[in-house]
C-alpha cells in the first residue's frame, strides 16, 4: 500500500471510530490547520497562487466552522448552542472579510477563538476520559 493511501485508510477509520466530541475536536484542528495555512498563504511571491491558498484554504475552513454551526441544537442546547451559533457565525463574516479584502488580520482574530474552543474540547474529553476507570478488563465510567 501507498504511504498516501495509508494516511487516507488511518483517517478514514479514525473518523470513523471517533466519538462525537473527538470529531468536534478534529474539525476545530482541521480549521485550525486551514487557517494556518492561507494566513502563511500571505508570504508567497506570486500573486496567482498567494490568492489561490488564501481563498482556498479561507473556503475550507469556513466549510468545517459553518458544519459545525450546523451541528448545534439551537432549540434545546439553551443559552450555550444559541451563543456558539453567534460564535460561529462571527467567525465565518470574519473569514468571509479577510478572503474579500485579501488582509490576514481577521484569520488571527479567528484562530484565537478556534484555539480557545480547541483548548476547551481537549481539556473536556481529557478529564472524560480520567474519569473512565479500568476495572477488571472493562471501563466504567461516573
Amino acid at each position: 500500500m501507498l504511504p498516501t493511501k495509508r494516511i487516507a485508510s488511518y483517517q478514514s477509520v479514525a473518523i470513523a471510530t471517533a466519538s462525537p466530541g473527538k470529531l468536534i475536536l478534529m474539525l476545530l484542528e482541521g480549521a485550525i490547520r486551514f487557517l494556518h495555512t492561507a494566513r502563511d498563504g500571505f508570504e508567497l511571491p506570486a500573486l496567482r497562487q498567494r490568492q489561490e491558498v488564501v481563498h482556498n484554504n479561507l473556503l475550507r475552513a469556513q466549510n468545517i466552522i459553518s458544519e459545525l454551526q450546523r451541528c448545534l441544537n439551537v432549540r434545546d442546547g439553551g443559552e450555550f448552542a444559541v451563543n456558539m451559533f453567534r460564535i460561529y457565525d462571527f467567525m465565518n463574516t470574519r473569514l468571509m472579510e479577510a478572503n474579500a479584502r485579501k488582509e490576514p488580520d481577521n484569520i488571527v482574530v479567528v484562530l484565537r477563538l478556534l484555539d480557545e474552543l480547541r483548548g476547551a474540547w481537549d481539556q473536556m474529553l481529557r478529564e472524560q476520559s480520567a474519569d473512565a476507570a479500568p476495572v477488571g478488563g472493562m471501563t466504567l465510567t461516573a
